[in-house]
């Protein structure tokens, strides 16, 4: 069992980290900030190259620092501001100079941005060319592959410098692969682990609460937030505990997918999914005045239940990944109220019942209404439970909830990928 758990706390400590910026377009700003440090002069001009996935989540969705949005600002920002040791968190330091620098790159047609086939849903390789003081060009290429900061290769004046060893060179989507887990581990885990263990979440509650307080207090996207606020101010809507949930972790969105420089604490390469593995279970321990403990307990429950149901299917794909995450921060909520471990799984079969069938077009503003739709399921999904009512053997929902995520995974992977395809077309047309 120990030794299960020191995995339990590899796998956090890899896919739950702080991520300035949508990840998609961040990766790009990633490659071409290592690709920069390699090349040793300035950049003259860049080819992205990415796979439709993460082309898909770029599209339409703002770079933090710079007001702008896509692939093409994401790369040159980097390629000219970007910190490369500062992994999801490159453009922190970016500078208005900096950007307007990049901005006239892009203006003079030196960033390109193209699509390709790759072998993994997160692909991007980054080519940076420029010329040292004698005017001799050189070049810098950069690929990322299976993960946003996953370099697999590295390239100066078409030499290989780096290849990644094989045996870590896994997609970030098969974390899970040969450890022993199931969510009845994860609710043990998460409720037996030494406190100081997993005191390290908490960081969570306050990089993705600073979010939330910026979302209200500043007109980000589609202020869905600050637009249930103002309802609740004139007595259209109640404040009541799920209001609050669906108004506070849609603000953190909100700020996060307008440009905002703050980091979401992400999960599994998304902000978003960290801020709804996040903010709802932060607002029911207020409301239970659970303990400092107790939060971290929770916290791991709910990031680490999010982790395991998405290792079953693609990290990109056609299905919004909102709707796992929920499903864990239901039975997250469970655990809060003081429910049991079966009323954690009714959570979990409730949310995934409720809303499944949302579809991901993409990153942008109105992921910020998705947050809200899947967090509002956690809610109704965890008053259900606690009160021992749960969907069971309807649908694609089986009775028992390993099944359940199984099924999940088959239905993402064998019969999405043409919604997919089919997204990607309309969205490129």
């Amino acid at each position: 069992m120990k030794q299960a758990w020191q995995q339990y706390l590899q796998i956090i400590q890899q896919v739950v980290k702080p991520a300035l910026g949508c990840t998609e377009p961040i990766a790009a700003a990633y490659a071409a900030a290592v690709a920069a440090r390699q090349l040793g002069c300035e950049a003259r001009r860049i080819e992205v190259v990415v796979s439709d996935n993460l082309y898909k989540n770029s599209m339409g969705v703002y770079v933090p620092g710079t007001g702008k949005i896509g692939l093409a600002i994401a790369a040159a920002a980097g390629a000219i501001g970007g910190k490369a040791d500062a992994g999801l968190e490159v453009l922190a330091a970016i500078t208005p100079e900096q950007v307007a620098r990049a901005q006239s790159l892009i203006d003079a047609g030196g960033v390109q941005v193209s699509r390709t086939e790759a072998p993994e849903f997160i692909y991007c390789r980054v080519t940076l060319f420029g010329c040292d003081e004698k005017g001799e060009e050189h070049s810098a290429a950069v690929t990322l592959c299976g993960g946003h900061t996953r370099i697999v290769e590295q390239r100066r004046d078409g030499e290989v410098t780096f290849v990644a060893d094989e045996s870590l060179r896994g997609a970030t989507g098969a974390i899970c692969d040969g450890v022993d887990i199931s969510i009845a581990a994860i609710h043990a885990f998460a409720t037996q682990v030494e406190f100081e263990q997993i005191r390290f979440i908490l960081q969570a509650s306050e990089l993705n609460g600073k979010l939330s307080d910026e979302g209200m207090k500043h007109p980000y996207g589609l202020e869905i937030g600050r637009t249930m606020q103002k309802s609740i101010r004139a007595g259209f809507i109640g404040e009541d505990v799920m209001n609050r949930i669906v108004m506070l972790t849609a603000a953190a969105s909100d700020a996060r997918m307008g440009g905002a420089s703050l980091p979401a604490m992400s999960n599994f390469g998304s902000g978003n999914q960290g801020i709804a593995a996040t903010i709802p279970v932060v607002v029911i321990a207020e409301r239970y005045g659970a303990s400092e403990e107790q939060l971290a307990r929770a916290l791991i429950m709910s990031h680490l239940g999010a982790i395991y149901i998405k290792s079953h299917y693609p990290p990109l794909s056609a299905f919004c990944g909102n709707t796992v995450t929920s499903a864990a921060a239901a039975m997250a909520m469970v655990y809060l109220a003081g429910g049991s471990l079966a009323q954690s799984c009714h959570a979990i079969q409730n949310v995934l019942s409720d809303s499944a069938g949302m579809v991901c077009d993409g990153a942008k503003a109105s992921c910020a209404m998705k947050v809200s739709t899947s967090s509002g399921a956690a809610v109704r999904g965890f008053l259900m439970a606690i009160n021992s009512h749960s969907v069971s053997g309807q649908g694609i929902v089986s009775h028992d909830v390993e099944q359940t995520i199984k099924n999940i995974g088959q239905m993402v992977k064998d019969g999405m990928s043409a919604t997919d395809t089919t997204i990607i077309d309309i969205m490129s047309a």
